[in-house]
This record gives structure tokens, C-alpha cells and sequence, in this order.
């Protein structure tokens, strides 16, 4: 499983005009599902994202995780971070989930965090979606689950 998880002061993501997850102060995290992902792989991207200490505390130093500024997320699903740009000049997506196994392991991420008692928004799965955010830093960050990165 990979992510890009940006710290946004606000994001909000639209499905043919309508906005179908909004935050305020979070995380933004473009999420995409592989093919050889287990659960483990949720469970551990869940547990890593939700407690990275990427908030500044009051020293200015990033010490300070979403749980415990009480930030929000915005989880919109992207399969294209398994693209293989390797050869070629088009990408490849081989290594990319099934539509239906991206789906499911897609909501078990958003429904962990809500367990976790964060509010927790998504995009809309396997749709053209239009994304806005105000990245806050700017702080950027990629997850993988395998640690490729």
C-alpha cells in the first residue's frame, strides 16, 4: 500500500461538482492499493499515518501527531501510485489492485481511522475526481507499506 500524505490547513474532493469529503486542518492522503497487499498492509499505513508526528508544536519542531492536534483526513483513492514508469513513456499499472480488492481494502483504511475516532472523508472510488487542498508547510510525505520509500 502507498500514500501521499500532505498536511493541509483545508482539502476538499468533488465528484462531478459535488463535494463528497471535506476537511478542515489534517491530512490529505492519496491512497493506493497493490496487488500483493494483505491487511497487515492496512493496519500498519492506518497505525503510521494517523501517528506521524508531523504537526509543528509550540517550539516550531514537527512533534506532534494528527491524533494529537485532532485533525481530520481526507482519504481519496489513487491507483496511479502503482504506476511503473520504468520503461517506456507510458505508464504500467500491473502491480495496482483489482478494482474490487482496491475497493475493499480502500474502505477498511477509512473505517480503521474512524475507529481510531478520527473524522475520517473520502472521495468517491473509481471516479474522476477533482481535488483541492492548501498543502500547510508545504509537507509532503510518502508511505509505503513494503518500505520501497
Amino acid at each position: 500500500m502507498r500514500a501521499v500524505v500532505q498536511r493541509v490547513v483545508s482539502s476538499n474532493v468533488k465528484v462531478d461538482g459535488e463535494t463528497t469529503g471535506e476537511i478542515d486542518k489534517g491530512l490529505l492522503v492519496l491512497l493506493g492499493v497493490g496487488e500483493d497487499d494483505t491487511p497487515k498492509d492496512t493496519a500498519y499505513m492506518v497505525d503510521k499515518i494517523v501517528n506521524l508526528r508531523i504537526f509543528e508544536d509550540e517550539d516550531e519542531k514537527m512533534n506532534l501527531s494528527l491524533k494529537d492536534v485532532g485533525g481530520e483526513l481526507l482519504v481519496v483513492s489513487q491507483f496511479t501510485l502503482y504506476g511503473d514508469c520504468k520503461k517506456g513513456r507510458r505508464p504500467g499499472f500491473s502491480d495496482a489492485a483489482r478494482p474490487d480488492k482496491a475497493d475493499e481494502y480502500y474502505i477498511d483504511f477509512v473505517n480503521k481511522a474512524r475507529e481510531l475516532g478520527v473524522k475520517t472523508e473520502t472521495g468517491k472510488f473509481q471516479t474522476h475526481m477533482m481535488v483541492e487542498l492548501i498543502n500547510d508547510g508545504p509537507v509532503t510525505l510518502l508511505v509505503d507499506s513494503k518500505k520501497n520509500f
